[in-house]
């Protein structure tokens, strides 16, 4: 198999899991980001080198109270809590996203953790949280209109590159492969920019329940498929 160097994954169908189960969907999320740990791991073994994930969204503050409560008070946790784990398999932690809108006790744990885990060189792990694309390309460009402003560029050294350097993933490569579980196929406002090149391969698996194997055989199926970047295929 054609291993990708860097695999983006929306984690869908947490809540709708733990509903089929007579659950509340705070479960779902529970039993959600254990599984994180899981494929992080399986991913490292697969020979994968950037994993970025989608946990929670610029929209997901619309959620009902007690839900965006619950999943701050997860996210709280993992952040609190991988730290021991992240060392002993020398993985890099880092967050994306607008960070002055989260909590307080949040931001102290991100930064925590990616102090932590700075020097890793095995699995570079990314969490996007409270994050969306537009907000994340508006950030990006309040920042290069105010370095413009102050004369460290000229106008015609703009270009994607440039633009790039913007944004939250700035020394992170593009994803080549984008996995969204529990069967809904959009982009839903995630690395709208980044993922201009990349395949997507969609399933009908709810997060939860996502395995290696499952993994697997999404990476096969990219395997598959044929990257031509806009060029045309030589025929044989």
């Amino acid at each position: 198999m054609k291993i990708p160097r860097h695999i983006s994954i929306i984690l869908d169908g947490n809540g709708r899991w733990a509903k089929g189960k007579g659950m509340p969907r705070t479960y779902g999320h529970t039993v959600g980001a254990k599984n994180i740990e899981q494929i992080c791991m399986d991913a490292d073994a697969i020979g994968i080198k950037y994993l970025t994930v989608y946990a929670f969204s610029t929209e997901n503050w619309n959620r009902p109270s007690s839900e965006v409560a619950a999943l701050m008070k997860l996210l709280n946790f993992y952040l609190r809590t991988i730290g021991k784990k992240a060392m002993k398999n020398n993985m890099r932690m880092r967050i994306i996203g607008d960070r002055p809108g989260l909590p307080e006790d949040i931001r102290q744990a991100v930064d925590s953790i990616e102090a932590l885990t700075r020097e890793n060189t095995g699995l570079q792990f990314q969490i996007a949280i409270n994050y969306g694309s537009r907000d994340e390309m508006i950030r990006a460009m309040k920042k290069m209109l105010a370095d413009y402003e102050q004369g460290q560029f000229l106008l015609e050294e703009l270009d994607s590159d440039k633009f790039s350097s913007y944004l939250d993933t700035a020394d992170i490569p593009d994803p080549d492969l984008m996995i969204r579980t529990s069967g809904e196929e959009r982009l839903s406002n995630y690395l709208m920019w980044q993922h201009a090149y990349s395949e997507f391969y969609f399933t009908k698996t709810p997060w939860p329940d996502f395995k290696k194997e499952d993994l697997i055989e999404a990476i096969r199926v990219y395997t598959s498929r044929d990257r031509r970047y806009g060029a045309i295929k030589e025929e044989s």
